[in-house]
């Protein structure tokens, strides 16, 4: 039931903030649950980033505290992701996904696409 739609540009600037931003619909980012934000390098395996609780409290991955801020806009049911001073390592697919009763990734976005060129 619930469904998530990541959207933001798909090129990005070394050196520029990376911005993405998840839809959700069927349920309420204020309501219950953890929403999160995971990447998938080229060739590489899932890089589960960070996350924003129901109540606003967020936490991130250690090793990419220093460059990420995951934000929300409840009035729009959405969270956002923010990934500064990017470079072409952060070439990516980036998905969001909400952890929901038992611990789970139950639903996942279809992921989108962002390359970090110049």
């Amino acid at each position: 039931q619930v469904q998530l739609q990541e959207s933001g540009p798909d090129l990005v600037k070394p050196s520029q903030t990376l911005s993405l931003t998840c839809t959700v619909s069927g349920g309420s980012i204020t309501s219950n649950y953890l929403w999160n934000w995971i990447r998938q390098p080229p060739g590489k395996g899932l890089e589960w980033m960070g996350v924003i609780a129901y109540d606003g409290k967020t936490a991130y991955s250690p090793s990419l505290k220093s460059h990420t801020s995951i934000s929300r806009d409840t009035s729009k049911n959405q969270f956002s992701l923010q990934l500064f001073s990017v470079t072409p390592e952060d070439t990516a697919v980036y998905y969001c996904a909400v952890i929901g009763d038992g611990g789970n990734f139950n639903f996942w976005g279809q992921g989108t696409q962002v390359t970090v060129s110049s």
